[in-house]
């Protein structure tokens, strides 16, 4: 009720807030490197890495410093990892449904999702985002016989610094939401996690835009993930 009560008083600056962040944030490239591989030794894990910019490693200029360059060093300490990386900047969770509905069918261990910033800077409804999270969990299931699929917390968006207040207040008061509704979501889900990101806020863990995971984000991020993998 709050999100909806702000939108409709504040909607003249949050909207020219937001023209104005779209014009002053600089747009980062993808990072360099391989987005398929083999790594490591030992049991076979096949993992599959999806979602938006984050997911594809905007913010580092090497994929080895990105998600899926930090994920899969770690667990090629275990494992002899076959991984997949597929994600674009600026999807949403619509977006990524559709995508994993495209893509050929392939057999996959863990899946790796990370996506809500865009659903929160495009306004996805509560029941759109639920839905879309469902489908995309059925997805993974039915079409790539993903066994476990690991949910990224929404980042909180309200310590991003390329956004002022009070849009910084207010994103950062959906992606919360996002958050409560992914949890519902996946708590109902045999073979689904939802995984809280610790996010610390440090500038240097930050990309120069001031919006994506810089190096230090994706190391942190990378860490949790790889401990709740190896958590049998």
């Amino acid at each position: 009720m709050i999100y909806h009560l702000a939108l409709s008083c504040l909607a003249p600056v949050l909207i020219a807030q937001g023209r104005y962040v779209r014009r002053m944030t600089p747009v980062l490239p993808l990072p360099d490197g391989d987005i398929t591989g083999v790594s490591g030794d030992g049991p076979p894990l096949r993992l599959l890495i999806v979602g938006d910019s984050a997911a594809a490693g905007i913010g580092v200029t090497r994929q080895s410093d990105a998600l899926s360059g930090r994920l899969v060093n770690r667990l090629a300490r275990s494992y002899r990892v076959h991984w997949h990386l597929h994600a674009q900047s600026g999807d949403r969770s619509v977006d990524l449904l559709h995508k994993l509905k495209q893509m050929p069918a392939e057999s996959f261990d863990v899946a790796v999702i990370s996506i809500g910033v865009n659903d929160v800077v495009k306004m996805t409804s509560l029941n759109a985002w639920c839905d879309n999270l469902t489908a995309i969990a059925d997805t993974l299931g039915s079409r790539f016989s993903v066994q476990r699929v690991l949910f990224s917390s929404v980042p909180p968006m309200h310590l991003f610094p390329a956004l002022p207040n009070p849009l910084r207040w207010w994103m950062g008061l959906r992606a919360k939401q996002l958050n409560e509704t992914m949890q519902t979501v996946v708590s109902a889900r045999e073979g689904c996690e939802f995984l809280h990101i610790p996010y610390s806020g440090n500038p240097q863990d930050i990309a120069v835009d001031g919006f994506h995971p810089g190096a230090g984000a994706y190391a942190q991020w990378a860490k949790h993930l790889c401990e709740r993998i190896e958590r049998k």
